[in-house]
């Protein structure tokens, strides 16, 4: 419907409706419901036009028990609008930004499913670290320990267990580095092999990456008699690595971000092929060592300030951002006597633990049963929606990431098949991975002029036109740099132009940010001009 500028609603031309089948109710509703959950509506509406779309289109109905369950799931998940440089607390907030994006609440009880729950029960008590940051750096060491067997399958793509993720906090306050120990000590004791010679440092170079996989290194070498070469023989170089299983712990992930953008390093690429096939090359004369069948997983600490500084908008858009899980920690509580670990009994956990790594390293090919398709099917479109900026970029691959997540907790529950209980687990872990994406870049498009523009419309009532924008930059950006900035921001829906033509002046342009009251504003003067 389109809203007129006196309020009156006119409705559009009444169309026949389309009957969707048996088969594809499920996923068309879900569509319908991500698409009204990403505009902001509440779940209580969604259920309502779900049930009216339910009863007029779909051949038969769904039931509105499985209507409801599709608006709950999707209810779930947050609204798309948010600010582009979100405050770090309430104390913080102000200043730039319109309104605070919160700090994410705690994953929900779901994320605690299973031996992953049992382990930050057990240490929670005695560590000031996030349970959030024991909970995903326990995912990203379990998946890597248990090397490339357990799979899953999508189209002629293969998802192993490799998981990569991002804790971000404050610089010693975030207990980042508590929150890493408190893995360690477990999955030391049950794979010591793995925790001494697997479990590194260091990151700079995509070559450094290699060697540290790297296949046996051979060569041809001449065989000689009687001075003249007779024949060539392989000898072997280098014996290469053979458990290709390999976990960084890069407690100064900031560093790693530097040297990135540093001409010629390869490391954003290697890490990319890392996560998606493990079968790792660069193309130079100098570079020999290759690696097939790695098994590499990357955890990294760092601070918001940091990503916002050294995640430039390259390697946000080529996918190095969106192969990670990006997570919110801080430091869930104060104790000044450091807790009581020494005192808790880990062994039963422990000895759980031992059996279940035991039994992941046996699974090949995982699947999903019967209930838990159908819920991917409900979920799927939601996270499979495109999001503007650079928000959009970190969060673009959360379909993969939720079903590697899910593979971990049935692995966890000693199953090769996927059930509802593990997607649902996966999804309360994406679920505030994406909270926190959203808290740490806000609606930020990664394009340096269009978030300054953002930044300085934010500040102004009064909208600027094109030449104030001008003068912000010192006259210092082309014109054409702006005019590109402004079409990324009109197009995401973060600013609106309006007509604005003074008394004896020229007729001019005038920009404001998009707010939620400005941006209905906005559309009905678009529609107005329209009309006319």
């Amino acid at each position: 419907m389109l809203t007129q500028p006196s309020g009156a609603v006119v409705p559009r031309p009444v169309e026949e409706p389309v009957p969707v089948r048996e088969g594809a109710r499920n996923s068309t509703l879900a569509s319908l419901a991500g698409t009204m959950r990403h505009r902001g509506i509440s779940e209580q509406a969604i259920n309502s036009a779900l049930l009216a779309e339910n009863q007029l289109r779909c051949d038969p109905p769904l039931s509105a028990d499985e209507v409801g369950r599709i608006a709950r799931s999707v209810a779930r998940y947050q609204p798309a609008t948010s600010p582009a440089r979100p405050a770090d607390s309430e104390e913080d907030a102000g200043g730039d930004t319109a309104v605070a994006v919160p700090w994410p609440e705690p994953p929900a009880p779901a994320a605690f499913h299973g031996i992953a729950g049992e382990l930050v029960a057990l240490v929670d008590p005695h560590t000031e670290a996030d349970p959030a940051a024991v909970l995903l750096s326990f995912f990203v060491a379990f998946g890597n320990a248990v090397g490339r067997g357990p799979h899953f399958e999508v189209e002629a793509a293969r998802h192993y267990t490799n998981l990569n993720a991002v804790l971000v906090g404050q610089t010693a306050r975030g207990r980042k580095g508590s929150s890493w120990a408190q893995v360690r000590r477990p999955l030391e004791t049950v794979d010591p092999r793995w925790a001494l010679d697997r479990v590194q440092f260091g990151l700079s170079s995509g070559e450094g990456l290699i060697w540290a996989v790297r296949d046996p290194i051979e060569k041809q070498e001449p065989v000689r008699e009687r001075g003249r070469v007779v024949d060539y023989q392989t000898v072997v170089e280098d014996p290469g690595v053979t458990d290709k299983r390999l976990l960084i712990v890069e407690q100064e992930f900031a560093s790693t971000l530097r040297v990135m953008g540093r001409d010629g390093n390869t490391l954003s690429p290697t890490i990319r092929q890392a996560w998606d096939t493990g079968d790792l090359r660069i193309l130079t004369k100098n570079s020999p060592a290759k690696a097939t069948g790695a098994h590499i997983s990357i955890i990294g600490h760092i601070t918001r300030d940091e990503v916002l500084r050294y995640l430039d908008s390259t390697e946000a858009g080529n996918g190095f951002a969106n192969r990670f899980l990006w997570a919110c920690v801080r430091r869930s509580k104060l104790l000044p006597e450091g807790g009581r670990i020494r005192e808790v009994d880990f062994a039963p956990f422990v000895r759980a633990l031992k059996d279940t790594v035991e039994f992941a390293r046996g699974v090949g090919e995982m699947k999903r049963d019967g209930e838990t398709r159908d819920l991917w099917h409900e979920v799927y479109p939601t996270l499979s929606q495109e999001v503007p900026g650079l928000l959009g970029a970190v969060t673009a691959r959360a379909e993969a990431q939720t079903m590697r997540l899910a593979c971990i907790y049935a692995l966890l529950d000693q199953s090769a098949m996927v059930r509802r209980e593990h997607l649902e687990a996966a999804l309360a872990v994406w679920e505030y991975c994406d909270a926190s994406a959203r808290f740490i870049f806000g609606d930020a498009l990664g394009d340096p002029v269009a978030d300054e523009i953002l930044r300085v419309l934010r500040q102004t009532e009064d909208g600027l036109t094109r030449t104030e924008i001008s003068k912000h930059f010192g006259r210092n950006r082309a014109a054409s740099d702006i005019s590109r900035a402004l079409a990324r921001l009109l197009e995401a829906g973060l600013a609106v132009c309006v007509p604005d033509a003074p008394a004896g002046g020229r007729p001019a342009e005038r920009w404001f940010a998009v707010t939620p009251g400005r941006r209905a504003d906005s559309q009905s003067t678009k529609e107005t001009n329209e009309t006319k």
